[in-house]
């Protein structure tokens, strides 16, 4: 199976993203710009919400990763 070419280069990148809205339960929350320790580029959240099970709010741990394909590759 083909690579896929990442379309923007790590300066753009850097240049150019901004936080992105995620929205769970209702909760709105903000993933942040990231550049990943393996060279990969995206955006990261990680926190806690609550979520209604029937009638009973239960506590969730949020860990989310939002990787660009083929953004590893880039010089």
């Amino acid at each position: 199976m083909a690579k896929t070419n990442c379309p923007i280069s790590r300066d753009d990148f850097r240049n150019h993203a901004h936080p992105v809205e995620i929205s769970i339960a209702g909760s709105t929350l903000l993933a942040d710009v990231k550049e990943f320790s393996t060279g990969s580029l995206g955006w990261y959240l990680n926190g806690k919400t609550t979520i209604k099970v029937g009638d009973k709010p239960v506590s969730v741990q949020i860990g989310l990763n939002l990787t660009i394909v083929g953004s590893k590759e880039l010089p």
